[in-house]
């Protein structure tokens, strides 16, 4: 209470802010108040290499900006490219003229730092929050059809260390038309196994795809410069998780999605209705040897980002090789009046033509390997490799394949055309959902600039 006191105090300078609880946007709102001119980007560059210390901060800009004036050099601080465009502003390093301050990630071991503002979270993580998304009535009723729907899905099973276990929460896959149906139940598998629960497209979500679509093209158009593996396409959603927390205890572990149809690097959709719900994610650290215990992975800490109804939140092309995320369990929520204690959200996907099943290879079991990327291993991260999953599925041994998998700089399998030429035929082509559909504008007359 007396920090908070001290600084009602007039003309006193910024109290030291060493405390790892304090508000990173509390801080960064100090700064910008101090040092309106300059960008959010350096003043977050600068609070990083401070070990988040607010007064360090203005102490290093102040210095830094007397000593540049005295010489005659250029405006201080001026905003630098990063080394890899669209990586968030926490992997930067300070400008030149300060080569010795190496920056520290704010986040520690064993330790959660809670974001909320999208400014925040686009610079701490591969994402980008949209409050109020949808117009209200219609976010309602998305949230309304497929709590009606949820009844109907099911908690995939997979086998781990020889047992059977139960997915935390309930999910369903959703395609355009009843031959993508067809298609999904019996080409497509998902860690090794068929999914039988696959549905068609609801009219609400259909209305719905056209407005992701849009904002999430534009949004990787403001990212700047693709990088290497991502696809230089329009990103078209044509499948979709939906996915049903029942109650606060229903969660998600760690994991990154499955890159089997989506491909190297990307970028997914991904709208929660309902109860508000902790995202959390955490950068995935490289290691040296194979020993390296994978409980380890928060030695950087954790960062949690709330999720409530009628977000978008965007993973962005960095998000599934380098990161994990997960909904942790909650020990209360706060009701939603529509949805009660339940949490919707929808991950729209662009799953990849030259992806499709009939391309992919399959291992010695006769099955369908599945996709990953070295995400640990120093020696070989970021590179990708096909796999046999079969002995994640209950009651199958896997046969251990492996082949490393091969992609030009978009991102497309090199043996895309020689796979086709195999098969004698084109595999058919998931349609895109937002084929045939009006804007959501027209949808409550709302415009997609009012919301």
């Amino acid at each position: 209470m007396d920090r908070f006191v001290s600084r009602k105090r007039p003309r006193s300078p910024p109290p030291p802010t060493t405390t790892d609880e304090e508000s990173t946007d509390l801080k960064l709102a100090l700064l910008m108040s101090l040092f309106p001119t300059m960008t959010l980007d350096t003043l977050m560059e600068i609070l990083v290499s401070s070990n988040g210390c607010v007064e360090t901060a203005s102490t290093t800009i102040k210095a830094q900006t007397q000593t540049q004036i005295q010489s005659g050099s250029a405006p201080p601080f001026k905003k630098r490219a990063t080394a890899i465009p669209g990586t968030p502003a926490i992997q930067t390093c300070l400008t030149s003229t300060s080569p010795t301050i190496i920056p520290k990630p704010l986040t520690k071991k064993g330790q959660t730092l809670h974001l909320y503002s999208p400014a925040s979270i686009a610079a701490h993580t591969p994402c980008t929050l949209i409050h109020n998304f949808l117009p209200p009535s219609l976010a309602n009723a998305l949230l309304s059809e497929l709590l009606s729907e949820s009844p109907h899905f099911t908690r995939p099973q997979f086998q781990l260390f020889d047992r059977t276990v139960q997915s935390p929460h309930s999910a369903s896959i959703y395609v355009s038309t009843p031959e993508d149906h067809h298609s999904h139940t019996s080409e497509y598998t998902y860690g090794g196994t068929y999914r039988s629960n696959v549905r068609q497209i609801t009219p609400h979500m259909r209305t719905v795809a056209a407005k992701v679509q849009r904002t999430v093209n534009e949004q990787i158009k403001a990212r700047g410069p693709k990088l290497p593996f991502q696809s230089p396409l329009e990103w078209t959603p044509n499948a979709a998780f939906v996915n049903c927390y029942a109650g606060p205890t229903e969660s998600v572990g760690w994991h990154s999605d499955e890159l089997t149809y989506l491909g190297p690097r990307p970028v997914i959709g991904s709208l929660s209705l309902g109860v508000e719900r902790e995202f959390r994610v955490r950068k995935i650290l490289p290691v040296d040897t194979d020993n390296e215990d994978e409980n380890n992975g928060d030695d950087g800490g954790q960062i949690s980002i709330h999720l409530p109804h009628n977000s978008l939140l965007i993973m962005h092309a960095e998000m599934q090789e380098e990161w994990k995320h997960s909904i942790v369990p909650a020990k209360t929520v706060i009701p939603h009046p529509v949805s009660g204690t339940a949490r919707i959200n929808i991950t729209y996907r662009w799953y990849r033509e030259s992806l499709h099943p009939r391309y992919t290879p399959r291992c010695r079991c006769g099955e369908h390997t599945v996709l990953r990327c070295v995400q640990r291993k120093r020696e070989n991260r970021g590179r990708y490799m096909w796999m046999c999953y079969a002995g994640f599925a209950p009651g199958k041994k896997g046969c251990g394949f492996f082949q490393w998998a091969e992609f030009d700089h978009d991102g497309e399998p090199v043996w895309g055309l020689r796979g086709r030429e195999d098969n004698g035929e084109d595999a058919p082509k998931l349609r895109n959902f937002v084929e045939g559909t009006s804007r959501v504008e027209d949808a409550d007359g709302v415009g997609g600039d009012g919301i």
